[in-house]
């Protein structure tokens, strides 16, 4: 017989000599805590099917004894009175017992020693007298009816056992006859056997929580998890997100929710689907994913749908973002058309914006350049729905972000003045790969950036040192990676276009700042000054004018507007910013629309 624990000490190896011992089948496959239940479960069936011939057999010994040894002659009283008391089989036993009992007092009064153990066999008796009702059943069937029962009784009780303890040298006490005794021992192997069901419930019962703490220890989410599940959910879920790689090969599939950064809604994504589907950083893949199972500490992506809108088959073979051939911009955004105001119309003449613009807002502090982004985003986004619009806000003021995230119809991303310069750094460069692949697959995106400025400062605080510093204390590396974000933006060839338009602050009274916008200055294909002269007047959009223009506008303009507009700026060159402003704002307001105000300027 095994135990439980002594079996778990045991090796794969023995417990499958021990299975092949007890004539167990099928178990080269099994683990090792499923062979030693099952092998519990073997021994607890034979030990089962073991224990009723046994007790036939001690049944039949004891009774063809007692039929044999009728004749023999008596034994003493006080042994037959101990022997009776502790055998307990009939009733017959039971009364003689009484009955010497009685006499046993009557005879040896004075001898302290004998009364005293009377009395004990008395208190015995008594006790014990309810236990050994089927035994009477039994020895009642087998014992002839006679006349007289008493005069048998006498003989065939107290003769026999006595005597077959004699011969096997056993003395007469119950607990030193269970002790060595060699015929009980199949009863204390009944005994034994009957228990062995027990800690076999036990072990069953005691299963799946075994189970339960391994889980918990790898795992500690759910408490049951070797239950089978009511309903698959595999499949079933539908996610997106923005693709990050990691060093290791793997990457993540990171929510817009959090800003692209690390979270709960994470996905893993297998080396094998990134080589499979050749997905890049950046990459927005919508697919179906499974709930982790165990050890498993994030959502798997198994089965992608589509990569940044598109079949997987198509994006497989497209040309990388550094490979295709930028151009000017041909395609002009219709600012002034449905949810324009009167800033979007007064930019799209003076600074027409086209697709694949590189915009620049350059603007002193309290000037309204967050307000003039958030309508040109609203304009784009009204008359032009096939552009992805994502309005990246970088260490700017939390309620400013609330405001965009409620007042533009486009994604916003955000990293609050309250962040660290890191997390500004990683929000865009996630920002500026995502919007790299959507043009890799033919879409146009427009990205608005506010600031340009703290991004640069974020990216200086973050770079290495170089060990050579330029004045206002920019490191000499330190502006490359902003430039390279700003510089991203163009017009491709055969379809395609990532615009930007991102803020640039100046007379901050920051030299840093200074240094920062005349690196940017020379960049940008496009310009829009804002005059605090012209904002203090309560005036707006407070937009110099003259110093707002856009290189190669004769594309996105036809020619009688850009001859009208030509006429216009000559006149405006007289005038101071403000006074160009006034005069402007005056007679655009009296207008329905674009035209009718250049065809009112003829007169």
């Amino acid at each position: 017989m095994f135990e439980i624990s002594e079996l778990k000490t045991k090796k794969l190896t023995d417990l499958l000599a021990i299975a092949k011992t007890i004539g167990l089948a099928k178990v080269s496959q099994l683990k090792k805590l499923d062979l030693v239940y099952k092998i519990l479960d073997a021994q607890a069936e034979s030990s089962a099917n073991e224990a009723k011939p046994i007790e036939e057999k001690a049944k039949r010994k004891r009774i063809a004894k007692t039929e044999e040894t009728e004749k023999q002659p008596e034994v003493k009283i006080a042994d037959k009175v101990k022997v009776e008391a502790k055998e307990e089989k009939t009733e017959v036993a039971e009364k003689v017992v009484e009955k010497e009992v009685e006499t046993v007092e009557t005879v040896e009064k004075s001898e302290d020693n004998k009364t005293e153990v009377v009395t004990e066999v008395e208190q015995q008796v008594e006790v014990k007298r309810p236990r050994p009702r089927p035994r009477k059943e039994v020895e009642a069937k087998k014992q002839v009816a006679t006349p007289k029962k008493k005069v048998e009784a006498k003989k065939q009780v107290p003769t026999p056992r006595q005597e077959v303890e004699a011969k096997k040298q056993v003395p007469t006490p119950r607990q030193e006859v269970e002790a060595k005794k060699q015929v009980p021992t199949p009863r204390q192997e009944v005994e034994a056997k009957k228990q062995v069901p027990r800690p076999r419930k036990e072990v069953e019962g005691k299963k799946p929580q075994h189970k339960n703490q391994n889980t918990n220890k790898s795992h500690n989410k759910s408490g049951n998890k070797y239950r089978d599940p009511d309903f698959e959910f595999d499949g079933i879920i539908e996610s997106e997100g923005v693709l990050e790689m990691m060093p290791d090969g793997y990457g993540f599939l990171r929510s817009s929710d959090y800003n692209y950064l690390s979270s709960p809604d994470d996905i893993y994504v297998s080396q094998s689907q990134i080589k499979l589907f050749g997905l890049k950083t950046g990459d927005t893949v919508l697919g179906n994913v499974r709930p982790p199972k165990e050890g498993e500490k994030y959502f798997p992506l198994i089965r992608v749908s589509k990569i940044n809108g598109l079949n997987p088959n198509i994006v497989r073979d497209r040309v990388s973002f550094e490979h295709l051939t930028p151009l000017f911009s041909e395609e002009k955004f219709n600012l002034a058309e449905k949810g324009s105001s009167l800033s979007t119309r007064i930019i799209d003449i003076f600074s027409p914006i086209g697709k694949g613009q590189r915009g620049m807002i350059v603007s002193q502090p309290k000037t309204g350049k967050t307000m003039l982004l958030k309508d040109v985003a609203n304009a784009i986004a009204a008359n032009h729905p096939e552009v992805y619009q994502i309005v990246l806000l970088i260490d700017e003021r939390p309620e400013e972000v609330t405001d965009m995230k409620r007042n533009v119809r486009g994604e916003v991303v955000a990293s609050t003045f309250d962040e660290p310069a890191d997390k500004h750094v990683r929000v865009a460069n996630i920002v500026l790969e995502k919007a790299k692949r959507l043009v890799e697959c033919g879409h146009d995106v427009v990205i608005l950036l506010d600031s340009i400025t703290r991004l640069a400062r974020a990216y200086n605080t973050v770079a290495p040192a170089s060990g050579k510093i330029l004045s206002g204390g920019i490191d000499a590396n330190a502006l490359h990676k902003p430039k390279r974000f700003f510089g991203a933006a163009r017009n491709i060839e055969n379809g395609g276009s990532l615009t930007i338009i991102a803020t640039a602050l100046t007379e901050t009274g920051s030299k840093m700042d200074e240094v920062i916008f005349e690196e940017f200055k020379g960049t940008g294909n496009m310009e829009l000054q804002l005059d605090r002269n012209i904002s203090n007047r309560r005036i707006y959009p407070a937009i110099d004018l003259i110093k707002s223009s856009t290189r190669r506008d004769d594309l996105l303009l036809d020619e009688k507007t850009v001859q009208r507009m030509w006429v216009l700026r000559k006149y405006l060159a007289d005038m101071n910013p403000v006074e160009a402003m006034t005069f402007i704002n005056d007679r655009i307001r009296v207008s329905k629309n674009n035209d009718e105000f250049l065809i009112s300027m003829n007169g």
